[in-house]
């Protein structure tokens, strides 16, 4: 019952003048019970009346005032893949849905109720979100983890504000408020979806509480918009929220898998939508159908261009998908008369690192070996490249000698077709940019740095004392960029370092990303020979090994210090170069 007189005393309080029809309409209960509560709000003295007319009495509002809604969390850190190319420019939550921000319609909702505590959990593009500090004096927090774990972390490093709490995500458009300054209970918002679905299905009894959840269901009520924490919910939840957070293989939970595993000790009930009330849009498909403006004027770069190269209408741009992104570039998947493209988008500082006109270069020199990707489009401007997908490639697999020795053979006939270009690729001078980039954005952080750079300068004049044949040169030649087509034919792609160099780079570079032990290392050296190597070739291999990790893990350090997470990648890059700075000085 408790739960009928806080929505009644709600609904006087902000409306005096409602009828007991009304309040059963909006109640959605029998006009009988709707005066047995206002009978029993009465007994209890919450209620008063003066011409007619039903108001709050002192004691009835310091009974509602214990379900005041104290603040709102609004969940917006995540990239938004779905969404792409539009959240490669644009968090998801700032998408415009009919001219409106999707995160400021419901900052709005939320104060047009009287909630004016608002805190905006942030990551992928938190700069964009700072003006909402000033328009609207919500408050941002940062979540460190957001793009290596899900949305469990992202609520657990906003744990100390949940009390009586919507918890919101940025991406959901609300057509009509359904926001109070009192709520009842805990509640999810759901809608009934017929059919079958892969939706997060409910399951409830006749009281409205929540009893089940499973993934996938037919014509069920399912988990769809936000949520409400009442403060038992919440000081039930949060120990749990911290017992998930630091255990192990948690990283891809959601926090509803919290809820859903200790449901009944996290009494919650659900909260029906009436159709087209709320939207949580699965992708830009979906997004274009529900505003026509995405159809043909998104004002997005990328499918702009697209539109343009192909002569097409944005609308006949289709099944676009997020790449995996690359360290260096991000990318997507789109389809132009049902054949399918990729567009690359360069990487955060990826203007810092890397020469557009120099990588256009190479693409025109090897033209006509046809061992690369296949370009459509290449502005050396931007960095921004289209080019034709192989819908059934795969990368070479380090670990199968079959894909290896393939793989060896294109780089050795390659490295053999006299193709060059008028730029090179030097060590030395990347090293030493790198380390500038690193000095002067976020400084460097291995403890024995300055030893370890002393050693791979010792190596660089061994090298250049050699003076080994230059060639054109991969450079970026690991295995994920060697594509193996379903007609076994190899495309090498990826030329952005590509340079004249000595083309045994090129196996170190493989055998680094292939995380290669020395003797699988002398095995690739033995495939791409086809003989025995020279002691040089070995001295040559062994400190380009070295050398390579060095130079990666100084990229990877500064691409750190511009928000990108590389996890274990930059200590075995930094490990290779200690390692085999003293295997090189061995064979000396």
């Amino acid at each position: 019952m408790t739960n009928y007189i806080v929505l009644l005393l709600r609904n006087i309080k902000s409306n005096p003048s409602i009828t007991q029809r009304e309040l059963s309409q909006t109640l959605h209960i029998s006009l009988g019970s709707t005066n047995k509560y206002v009978k029993s709000a009465l007994e209890q003295n919450y209620l008063t009346i003066q011409e007619d007319k039903y108001y709050l009495s002192e004691k009835g509002n310091a009974f509602l005032e214990q379900f005041r809604v104290k603040n709102a969390v609004i969940i917006a850190a995540g990239f938004g893949s779905r969404f792409v190319p539009l959240t490669f420019e644009t968090p998801k939550g700032l998408l415009e849905v009919f001219g409106e921000r999707m995160i400021e319609r419901q900052i709005k909702q939320l104060h047009e109720v009287g909630i004016t505590d608002i805190t905006i959990v942030v990551g992928y593009l938190k700069e964009k979100f700072e003006y909402l500090i000033d328009t609207y004096q919500v408050k941002l927090l940062y979540n460190p983890e957001y793009a290596t774990k899900n949305n469990l972390a992202t609520l657990y490093h906003a744990r100390h504000l949940l009390s009586n709490t919507y918890i919101l995500s940025s991406d959901h458009w609300i057509k009509e408020n359904i926001f109070h300054l009192y709520e009842p209970e805990a509640w999810y918002s759901s809608v009934y979806m017929k059919g079958e679905t892969s939706e997060w299905c409910l399951d409830f009894d006749k009281k409205e509480r929540i009893t089940n959840v499973h993934i996938g269901g037919f014509d069920s009520y399912v988990m769809y918009g936000p949520v409400y924490f009442d403060q038992n919910f919440s000081k039930d939840f949060l120990p749990l929220l911290e017992e998930y957070y630091h255990r192990p293989g948690t990283e891809n939970f959601y926090w509803e898998h919290v809820y859903i595993e200790n449901i009944k000790k996290l009494p919650m009930s659900i909260y029906r939508q009436k159709d087209g009330i709320v939207y949580e849009f699965e992708n830009l498909e979906e997004l274009r159908k529900f505003d026509k403006k995405y159809q043909n004027h998104s004002e997005n770069v990328a499918l702009e261009k697209i539109s343009e190269i192909f002569s097409v209408s944005e609308s006949e741009i289709t099944k676009i998908s997020c790449l995996k992104s690359g360290m260096t570039n991000k990318s997507f998947l789109f389809y132009v008369k049902d054949m399918p493209y990729i567009f690359r988008f360069p990487g955060p500082g990826t203007e810092e690192l890397i020469n557009r006109v120099q990588e256009k270069a190479c693409y025109d020199a090897i033209k006509h070996l046809h061992l690369a990707d296949e370009i459509l489009y290449f502005d050396s401007k931007t960095g921004y490249k289209i080019s034709r997908f192989y819908p059934d490639s795969r990368n070479c697999d380090p670990r199968n000698l079959q894909d290896v020795e393939k793989c060896m053979e294109l780089l050795r006939n390659f490295h053999h077709s006299g193709v060059s270009v008028t730029h090179q690729f030097c060590l030395r001078e990347k090293i030493t940019f790198y380390e500038n980039l690193c000095i002067l954005h976020n400084g460097i952080h291995f403890e024995d740095y300055i030893k370890t750079k002393k050693h791979m300068l010792e190596l660089l004049d061994i090298i250049e004392a050699l003076h080994p044949k230059q060639v054109l040169s991969h450079i970026d030649s690991v295995q994920s960029n060697f594509l193996m087509l379903s007609d076994n034919t190899i495309k090498l792609i990826d030329w952005e370092y590509s340079g004249m160099c000595d083309p045994l780079i090129d196996l170190a570079m493989f055998a680094i990303y292939s995380y290669y032990t020395e003797e699988e290392l002398e095995n690739l050296i033995k495939i791409y020979l086809k003989r025995e190597p020279s002691k040089e070739e070995h001295i040559r291999i062994y400190s380009y090994v070295a050398l390579s990790g060095f130079l990666w893990a100084l990229w990877a350090e500064y691409k750190t210090a511009l928000g990108e997470e590389f996890g274990e990648y930059t200590i075995y890059m930094y490990r290779y170069g200690k390692i085999y700075y003293k295997k090189a000085k061995n064979l000396l």
